[in-house]
This record gives C-alpha cells, structure tokens and sequence, in this order.
C-alpha cells in the first residue's frame, strides 16, 4: 500500500511514533526514525523495521525545536533515501502544571517542540513535496487541543495550534497535490500517559478504556493513503470529544 514510499516519523523511538513506523514499514515503506533522546531505542525501531518488512530504515538524531537542525535533517534523510513523500510529525512533550503557577520555560519549551517542531518540518520538506507534485503531511495533535485540559495550559495551546497549523498548509498546498491532515488521539497507553492512569477523565470516555499506539497507527495508515481527504482533524479518542 505504501511501497516505494519514504517516510519521516519524529519521535519515533516509542510510544505512538514507533507504532506508526512500524505500521508504514509493515505497508512497504521506508522509514526515517527521528528522536531526540535514545539511540539505542531508534535504532532498535529502525532495525526491526528492516529486519521485519525488508525495507530501507535508520534513525537520526534531531531536536525538531532547532530551525537549522531540522534543515540538515531533511537534507540528510533526501540524501540517503531520495526523497520524501510523508511527514508524521508526532514528536511531543509535556511540562503540565497550573497556569497559576507555570514557568516561562514550561510554557515556552512546549510550544517549541509540539508546534514549532511541526512548522521546521513541513518549512523544510515543502521544497520536495511541491516539487514532487506528491505530499502527505500528517500531524499529531490531542483532544487536549480540542477540549483543554486543566493543568496542560501549554500542551493544549499547542496542540491545538496544531489543528490551525494543518488547516492553514492544507489550503496553501492543496493545488501542488500535498495532503495535510491531524490525528487528535485521547488517552492511549504510552509512557507519557502514565501518569494519568488514575485521571478522572477516564471515567468519561464511551468506550470505557485507554486506546492502543496501534489505534492511532492505523488512523496515519488511513490518512496516508486517502487520496481525497486534506484539512481533516481525524479524532482516535474512544469518544471522549464527542
């Protein structure tokens, strides 16, 4: 479905971004794992992408806040595989806390990495994909950005500048055949949801359970390839957003 297909997944060395490299690796494509902490986790990703579907994959080192790095990034990935034709832009932090009682840094560090991280990415990879004709950029938001959440002042307002982001470049790139598009996920199993384990807002999802990584892999699966579909904000939340 995705064969001859190459892929940039940030934050790729767990959670949700390595779902969604080893789902596009399971579907034929080669994949570019992006991290920012551990070496030995990407490249684990990256190995067992290779080793299971046969395809091209390696890790890469890249604080997406960095304007500059993310440009010898992409450089790098265009160099090694070729080209480009799909952007996941999942790399995320939190630093919650109160409004009240939020740090500048808290609330800078957030927007930098969430936000900013996705506009480096697509600001350096809109050169291939115009050129190319071809594009699908898929961006990693939250129901946080649609509802808020009370203690994520800072990862809700950037999650949902997320959504205003995806909507603005799907506009602007429609006529050049690039498709963009956002998962806004709810509670799912990760390492970063840990600690939200005993959240009360469990309780108010339909669904009555957390999601899977694998949930929100499949909804990138279905994004990359539908051809029609740009501007969309696809909710894998068990219903709790309704």
């Amino acid at each position: 479905m995705l064969k001859d297909k190459v892929a940039i997944v940030t934050g790729a060395s767990r959670g949700i971004g390595e779902a969604i490299a080893r789902k596009f690796a399971s579907l034929g494509a080669d994949v570019a794992i992006v991290y920012a902490g551990s070496q030995d986790k990407a490249e684990a990703v990256a190995n067992a992408c290779a080793e299971s579907y046969g395809v091209k994959a390696k890790a890469y080192k890249c604080d997406v806040a960095d304007f500059e790095a993310t440009k010898e990034l992409v450089s790098q990935v265009k160099d090694d595989f070729g080209t480009v034709h799909i952007l996941v832009n999942n790399a995320g932090i939190t630093k919650d806390g109160l409004i009240a009682m939020m740090k500048e840094d808290s609330f800078d560090d957030v927007i930098n990495t969430n936000l900013k991280g996705a506009f480096n990415m697509i600001r350096h990879l809109t050169g291939i994909f115009m050129r190319n004709r071809e594009g699908c950029i898929i961006n990693i938001s939250s129901v946080a950005g649609i509802m808020g959440n009370a203690g994520q002042a800072n990862y809700s307002a950037s999650k949902a500048g997320l959504i205003g982001l995806t909507k603005s470049v799907a506009k602007e790139l429609a006529a050049r055949g690039v498709r963009c598009n956002a998962i806004a996920p709810g509670f799912i199993a990760t390492d970063m949801t840990e600690s939200q384990a005993d959240s009360p807002l469990l309780k108010m999802i339909p669904l009555g359970r957390m999601g899977e990584t694998e949930d929100i892999a499949e909804a990138a699966a279905y994004l990359a390839t539908a051809k029609y579909v740009t501007g969309e904000t696809l909710r894998v939340d068990g219903g709790i957003a309704m």
